[in-house]
């Protein structure tokens, strides 16, 4: 098992990700129409239920051509932040992870099809691995070709390097399944630095990487594509100084790194198209500035002047202020690209606290989730309605709507006040906890009045923003309802539901903050994990989903989207639905 502050940083990463998505996709006003699906880049949400396990064929480079691309030219990306962590095992936010595809490489990775569909494919490896005993023992060869940015090969020392080194005190930050799923129970580990190495990775040859693990995870190759795993030369490994000046094995190199300032990326001429089945690298160059707000780099985009034409964000979407402005402009709406990001947003309902289930119930069929989706800026600002805790982004997700909250997303006061009644507590008090910023002080008003209408009694609790995590989070918290988010670090139900809904994993700032705890959910969390193919391991988490809505944890609240856009000169710029952010993949400067 991983060591408790490992843990601990690993589930406030997740939260972190999710914060950061939404505080720039939901920042209040006053929303407008759906775009288009001809307008812009706009992904097919259908597809997005065909997630599936590539084969050596489909892990083959070069990457699908985009069309009218040519090659050359600087793309200038600019956005509110630098990048907080490049060494890829202090990665677990989406937008490092954006940036990283550049430049960093793991062993399998995410091939989006033209209508959407995601498939997972070998990166480095030459097929997603392979399994012969459920997936505790897993295999993954190494493509021809592969290089460092001196020119030297990627060998399978290099990767067992990667995995004993996510072990060391200064890597806190990154993603915790590997770290747990290598370590043999009772030993202790801190890293290769000081000559010791685990048995549990093996480098059969310079080719072929072996991981057992202490348990059977059917879906080890989907957490190998996480950039938390990303590859790490073992000769030009600097520890802590690697956070700076990452090694490329991707198509780019990292020139110049000025903090919160800007990052310069020129070509890797070591890059082989050949061995990469993700990344077309058209540009010469890539420019970075950070420290430009939504509201700036929206106005920047509209403009359209200089070399703002060559421009786009990876995380920074079209400000609320101009949504209006540019859903009404059909020249504005062909630079946009829009789609369902990877989170789901809910409100907690604290289920240690609220033990009668038809009181949990009648809280979700009296929410005015309408209310607060058009105070937090309409679909294109906060998100779809959700009814399920999986998001449509997950293997295996199927659409249920157990409390109406697709067909009232207003609310049912008065099947709320029957759920009340059954339950003998026609007016029971909640204590409503909530971030104190100037949309979320109107939305706990229309929260407040919507449940009111129902019978319930609802006192606001104001919480500090930056502590309010901390206040959540605590076991013995004093608040009913509260809100939060998840996005599952890789596409299936394991990572959507095992750490949130997992009684037996209950503890102060640990993912479960709804304290939901029943021996049903925690079995059938159990049996799912085990399913080896993961057709059928989709529609087993698709049954817990179901089964925890029945018990009713949460109020879920929107299925997150995102909408952005860029500047006229560029081409391939697509929607990245694993990231929910702008794509770099594909990108070009037109001629």
């Amino acid at each position: 098992m991983t060591t408790p502050r490992k843990r601990a940083a690993a589930s406030v990463a997740v939260i972190a990700a999710g914060a950061l998505a939404l505080s720039a996709c939901a920042q209040g006003g006053g929303g407008g129409p759906a775009p288009s699906a001809a307008a812009g880049r706009s992904q097919d949400v259908q597809a997005l239920t065909r997630i599936s396990v590539g084969t050596a064929e489909d892990s083959r480079g070069p990457a699908a051509p985009e069309p009218g691309a040519v090659k050359g030219g600087t793309v200038n990306m600019i956005d509110r932040d630098d990048f907080s962590h490049l060494d890829p095992a202090r990665i677990y936010l989406n937008y490092n992870a954006t940036a990283s595809k550049l430049f960093t490489r793991q062993l399998t990775e995410y091939k989006i099809g033209d209508d959407g569909s995601i498939k997972l494919v070998g990166d480095l490896a030459v097929d997603p691995g392979t399994t012969e005993d459920g997936g505790k023992t897993w295999r993954f060869t190494l493509k021809d070709g592969l290089k460092w940015q001196d020119g030297s090969p990627i060998t399978t020392a290099d990767v067992k390097h990667t995995f004993e080194r996510i072990f060391a005190p200064f890597t806190p930050e990154g993603p915790p399944y590997a770290e747990q799923w290598l370590l043999p129970e009772g030993k202790e580990y801190t890293g290769p630095y000081d000559g010791e190495h685990l048995d549990t990775i093996k480098a059969v040859d310079e080719k072929t990487i072996e991981f057992t693990l202490n348990a059977p995870h059917p879906d080890f190759n989907f957490t190998v594509a996480m950039t938390g795993y990303g590859i790490v030369p073992e000769k030009h490994d600097t520890k802590e100084k690697y956070d700076r000046q990452p090694f490329s094995s991707g198509p780019y190199k990292i020139v110049s790194h000025v903090t919160d300032k800007s990052m310069d990326l020129e070509r890797n001429e070591h890059w082989d198209p050949a061995t990469d089945p993700i990344r077309n690298a058209y540009p010469d160059k890539w420019h970075m500035e950070f420290g430009v707000q939504a509201l700036q780099s929206t106005d920047r985009f509209i403009a359209d002047n200089g070399d703002d034409k060559n421009a786009m964000t990876f995380h920074n979407p079209v400000a609320t202020e101009r949504l209006q402005q540019v859903t009404g402009d059909p020249e504005l709406m062909r630079r946009t690209v829009s789609g369902l990001t990877p989170y789901t947003t809910f409100y907690n309902i604290n289920t240690s606290r609220i033990k009668d289930v038809r009181v949990r119930q009648a809280i979700i069929k009296a929410f005015p989730m309408q209310q607060v989706r058009q105070l937090q800026g309409g679909e294109l600002g906060a998100g779809k309605y959700a009814s399920t805790v999986m998001s449509p982004t997950v293997l295996g997700y199927e659409s249920f709507d157990l409390y109406g909250q697709q067909t009232r997303p207003q609310g049912d006061p008065e099947a709320a006040k029957k759920l009340l009644a059954e339950a003998g507590q026609p007016n029971p008090t909640l204590v409503y906890a909530y971030n104190q910023t100037p949309t979320q002080e109107k939305t706990a008003v229309a929260i407040k009045t919507g449940l009111e209408k129902a019978g319930f009694k609802v006192v606001t609790k104001p919480l500090n923003p930056t502590t309010f995590y901390d206040a959540v989070g605590m076991v013995n918290n004093p608040y009913d309802v509260y809100w939060g988010g998840w996005a599952a670090d890789w596409p299936t139900g394991f990572t959507s539901l095992s750490l949130t809904y997992d009684g037996r994993q209950i503890a102060d700032q640990a993912p479960n903050y709804s304290h939901l705890n029943d021996p049903k959910v925690n079995a059938a969390i159990d049996e799912a994990a085990k399913i080896t193919d993961p057709a059928e391991a989709g529609k087993a988490w698709a049954r817990v989903d179901r089964m925890i809505m029945e018990l009713a944890p949460i109020v879920p609240e929107f299925y997150q989207t995102y909408f952005g856009l860029y500047g006229s000169g560029l081409g391939g710029v697509e929607f990245d639905p694993i990231t929910g952010e702008q794509s770099p993949t594909d990108v070009y400067v037109k001629q």
